[in-house]
This record gives C-alpha cells, structure tokens and sequence, in this order.
C-alpha cells in the first residue's frame, strides 16, 4: 500500500479539533489501509482500500460518489456523512477517501493553528506512509507543532532515523504479549512490535502504549503484566503512559461483535497489575 499517485496517500479523514489523540488539542490526520486484521476493529471501514466495485454508488443519498475512468470517486462538499457506503461495502474499505500529499494535508491544518498544540496521524495504520509521515512531521516542527504517530508497530523504526527525528513519539498498540495470543487478535505475529516497543523507549520516543482488553480473547493479565514490565524498564528515560482500554462493540463487523465487555472490576484489576508491574501512568478508559 505504497503511494500511488506522485506521492500522495489516501486520508480517510481529518479531525480538525481531537482531545483523545494525545496531549492537548490536535488535528488528527487518518490514513487508510492496515497490514491487520484486528478482530475488535473499532474502524474496519479503514482496513482496505476501494476496489471501485461501484456497489456504493447507486445507493449514495447525495450523489457524492462517481464513477470515472473505472475508479470510484468522492465529491466531500456533497457528503453528509449518512455512512450508507460503509455499511454498503462488502470488503472492509470507505470510497471517502482523498489521495493526498503531505503539503497539502498540512495546508488542512495549518487551518487550525493557532489552536492547536500538535498533530497526531492515525489510520488504519499510518507507518505504511513513512516518508508521507516524515515530510509531514518536518513541515509542522517548522510550525512548532507536536507530531505523535499511533501505530501498531509494524514498521521498523530502526531503520528510519529521520523519521523518528521529526517524530515527538508514537502511541503503541499492544495488542496481545504472545505470539500465540496476537496471532489469534491479528492473523500476525508480534516479534517486530516487541522489538519497536523497546527501541522506542530507549530513544524516548515510546509516548504511550495501549492495549484493549477483550476477555475470552487472549490472556489480557498476561498482555498487561508483561507489558507494564518492559515499559517501567525504561521510565527514566521519561514518563510512558500505560492505557489500558475497554473493548467496546460499536463498530466492530458483525461476526466479532459477541466479544465480551469486561466490567469495572477487571480494568480496575488490571490497572492495579500494571502500577504492580512498576508503571507510574496509568489510564483506564
């Protein structure tokens, strides 16, 4: 899922205003496409890009979808964003999307300056752009804006030191501890998302890590222990916050929606396990 036209990548939608993407307001930028196949998907709608079937079209209440030269297409001022091509399409993708560069999506956000403390690119999953991302992040530090990625920790961080130059921290999902376990949440194997979590913390970089719980799943004491483990390794390198988040069905496709909702009990449970484990900022949400 490389860029596909003269360096532009597909954004599925950009929240001008967010006080859930990291500290203070934000811009939160959200690519399309992702290398998992999370079964708790809040988004799934953002896994997959249009394959132009046309099945949407018809069934658009504004006319903001057409189709030109084969490929279906989005008239944004014509959407009122009744979701009726999301629950229309059959292959877990959105034809809302624009093919966008990083100048001209730092023109959407400059729109908000001076209101805003920083951005936060999400997707899908955002590291499938890394020079969309660094190009991006090099144009809002020179505006003295914040730049945080929320990744699932996929790509190799390593190997990309101008982007982490430019990068203030990434938001790192968890999703399970073993490989066994995070098969079972993602069709993928987590060896390199292990690998990430450590480096990030030792340059710094590692803002947060997250992991939603979903009992009946994968073992999420396990999940939460170990993690909590390896991040207070790194706490004097600076603060890591710890966000351990409640599965929430809404969203999530229909063939996955019987997962059960832990209750309060568990996550204050867990919660008492990671400050155990040695973290110091932990949140429940």
């Amino acid at each position: 899922m490389g860029d596909q036209f003269q360096g532009r990548v597909p954004v599925n939608k950009i929240i001008p205003f967010s006080a859930v993407d990291g500290p203070g307001n934000r811009t939160a930028v959200f690519v399309q496409g992702c290398n998992f196949n999370c079964r708790y998907c809040h988004n799934p709608e953002t896994r997959s890009l249009c394959r132009s079937c046309g099945e949407c079209v018809e069934k658009c209440p504004k006319q903001a979808l057409y189709i030109e030269n084969g490929k279906v297409l989005f008239h944004p001022e014509l959407c009122c964003g009744c979701d009726t091509c999301i629950k229309t399409c059959r292959f877990d993708a959105s034809p809302r999307i624009r093919y966008m560069n990083a100048q001209e999506v730092y023109q959407e956000i400059c729109r908000q300056v001076p209101f805003i403390r920083g951005i936060t690119v999400s997707g899908g999953e955002c590291t499938l752009y890394p020079e969309f991302l660094q190009e991006l992040f090099t144009l809002c530090k020179r505006d003295g804006l914040g730049t945080l990625a929320d990744s699932n920790g996929t790509l190799d961080f390593s190997k990309y030191p101008k982007l982490l130059a430019q990068m203030d921290g990434v938001m790192l999902d968890i999703k399970a501890w073993s490989e066994k376990d995070h098969l079972a949440v993602t069709d993928q194997p987590n060896d390199l998302v292990i690998r990430n979590m450590k480096y990030l913390a030792e340059q710094g970089k590692l803002y947060e890590v997250r992991t939603v719980v979903v009992p009946g799943l994968f073992d999420c004491e396990e999940t939460v222990c170990q993690v909590a483990a390896l991040a207070a390794r790194y706490l004097e390198k600076g603060d890591i916050r710890y966000k351990i988040i409640k599965y929430r069905p809404m969203g999530v496709r229909s063939e996955y929606a019987h997962y059960q909702v832990p209750d309060r009990e568990l996550m204050e449970h867990l919660a008492k396990r990671a400050r155990e484990c040695g973290m110091k900022t932990v949140l429940v949400v």
